[in-house]
């Protein structure tokens, strides 16, 4: 018998307003596992290494209880067991094929196979005699043709889009353009055609037609049905993936930071203050001190760093700034790296490695979505990515870019002096018009970076890097840590800030202290990068910013 957990559920203030002062900027193959249906990748790096007999080895040490059936469904196809690297899959729940296998694969030409998605075109022809239907299951950004004819008892019930369909046919080359192969149905005895989900067209707000991104963030539950979201959805899926991969290679350890935190981290901006639903007043009704929710998860895995050395964070990350821009989230992810042993030369290293891996692993695995991306939404993306990865990131320091914005011709709204931060326009000058890519801007003011930044010599500036990108501005803020606990009190003292209150923080100094060093990346604003979509609320399944909180 299963006991029914209570929740008290945690009310959301703002905040008092962080002093601005300590900010870093918000920036910021196949080992598969078979079930009865389907078969997923689950390691997709060791790809190299894997023949049928030894996937057989893992499959049998994984599966004692496997189905005979399924087993001699894949004894008879060995071609299921060699996935190539797109992370293509043949067959998903509910004993179906996935579509973009379908369309992938011309050897299933004359076989009668079963596919299930939903409707996002229905033309009746042929004085009603039959139909084409182009079905999607989410697995590509191309459905697939099926030719129904009008024998079937559920044909009378094509009204339009939107419906959930169950097509059992056969493969045929497609004599269309556009496509090679699409799936007919027409024998009774054979083949089956049923609607398991009816749509009131009425009422259906997604509609064949091209919709606005600010349309479908009023139906965000339902926007996950249009080209544009479905592509987002898989090219977000394939970079947190690459995420792990990247840091698993590396020997780095996934440390899950807390959301709930004490502490005003970094200092990074206004907070969400916890208070308790149950009674009134403040969370310290509950945590018995003030409470927010995180804006980093850096402060807690440098701890595990201390012990581990080299560790990383992915996960949600939260600010309360008043901010309607196309960068900003009031909710968003974050990858925070940390590594022990390391300074600023080393954080530089990873930090490009890892975005330089993450969009070649777009390119080799998500082909049709940049192809989408690259057609709709931004001329010649993928000629861009291709750039990136190809040639190293440029390196200037603080100093020069305030000089070469200062000497520019170019009208900004701002002109910044030594000691002033650096605004959108001026990152976007520099990646964009001056380097003409990446570009890492180094040794910024000690004023305008958070209290944990290691001092250069001159104790003016700090060691700390941010990348910048063209469309989007800083993508990556990252320094070395300062590891001496006599530099970091002033440090705290410089910054305002209670020292008493990082004493947790402030013990990783007393204690064998090491120098390391790490980087933080908007988990969203790299998805924007790699896919042209140019408002960060795309980029995220359920967005929140001020005044929407939907859903």
């Amino acid at each position: 018998m299963l006991r029914r957990a209570t929740l008290n559920f945690f009310k959301l203030t703002r905040g008092p307003k962080i002093d601005k002062g300590g900010v870093k900027k918000e920036v910021k193959g196949d080992i598969i596992n078979i079930s009865k249906d389907h078969i997923d990748p689950e390691i997709k790096h060791l790809r190299k290494k894997l023949t049928p007999s030894f996937i057989k080895s893992q499959l049998s040490r994984q599966f004692s209880t496997l189905e005979e059936s399924t087993q001699s469904k894949l004894e008879s196809k060995p071609d299921l067991l060699k996935m190539n690297k797109q992370f293509i899959v043949p067959t998903g729940t509910g004993g179906r094929y996935r579509v973009d296998y379908v369309l992938n694969h011309s050897d299933l030409i004359g076989q009668i196979i079963t596919i299930k998605g939903w409707a996002r075109t229905v033309r009746v022809q042929g004085g009603g005699s039959f139909a084409f239907i182009e079905v999607n299951d989410g697995s590509s950004v191309k459905g697939i043709q099926v030719v129904v004819n009008s024998s079937f008892p559920d044909f009378n019930k094509l009204k339009g889009t939107g419906i959930s369909v169950s097509c059992k046919g056969l493969v045929i080359k497609s004599p269309g353009k556009g496509q090679s192969v699409e799936i007919q149905i027409e024998d009774p005895e054979k083949h089956s055609f049923s609607i398991i989900g009816d749509c009131d067209q009425s009422e259906y707000p997604i509609s064949k037609k091209t919709h606005t991104p600010e349309f479908l963030r009023e139906k965000a539950h339902l926007r996950s049905r249009t080209n544009l979201i479905g592509a987002v959805s898989r090219v977000r899926n394939a970079l947190a993936f690459a995420t792990h991969s990247f840091f698993n290679s590396r020997g780095f350890l996934y440390i899950q930071t807390p959301i709930i935190t004490a502490s005003d981290c970094e200092g990074a901006g206004e907070l969400f203050k916890l208070s308790s639903e149950k009674k009134e007043g403040n969370s310290e009704d509950f945590f018995g001190k003030p409470a927010f929710l995180t804006c980093s998860g850096q402060l807690n895995v440098e701890t595990y760093c201390c012990a581990l050395s080299d560790v990383y964070t992915f996960g949600p990350t939260f600010r309360a700034e008043n901010s309607h821009t196309t960068r900003h989230l009031a909710e968003f992810w974050m990858i925070e790296p940390e590594m022990a042993w390391a300074g600023l030369e080393e954080n530089i290293e990873c930090s490009e490695s890892y975005l330089k891996f993450c969009i070649k692993y777009a390119l080799e695995n998500c082909a049709g979505d940049l192809e989408f991306f690259d057609k709709f939404v931004e001329k010649g993306l993928i000629l861009r990515l291709r750039n990136v990865i190809e040639r190293p990131f440029e390196r200037i320091s603080y100093t020069d870019a305030i000089n070469i914005i200062q000497k520019s011709k170019k009208q900004f709204k701002i002109i910044p002096n030594w000691g002033d931060d650096l605004n959108s326009e001026h990152e976007r000058y520099i990646s964009e018009e001056i380097i003409k890519g990446p570009v890492i801007v180094c040794n910024y003011p000690k004023v305008l970076k958070a209290f944990y930044m290691k001092a250069n010599d001159d104790d003016k500036t700090v060691q700390a890097m941010d990348i910048l990108v063209p469309k989007i501005g800083e993508v990556i803020g990252g320094s070395a840590r300062e590891d001496r606990l006599e530099q970091l009190d002033k440090n705290l003292e410089f910054k305002n800030l209670d020292k008493e209150k990082y004493w947790w923080y402030r013990d990783l100094r007393k204690f064998g202290s090491v120098p390391h060093a790490g980087f933080g990346l908007g988990f969203e604003r790299l998805i924007m990068m790699v896919t042209g979509v140019e408002n960060i609320r795309d980029t995220i399944p359920f967005p929140r910013w001020p005044g929407h909180a939907e859903f």
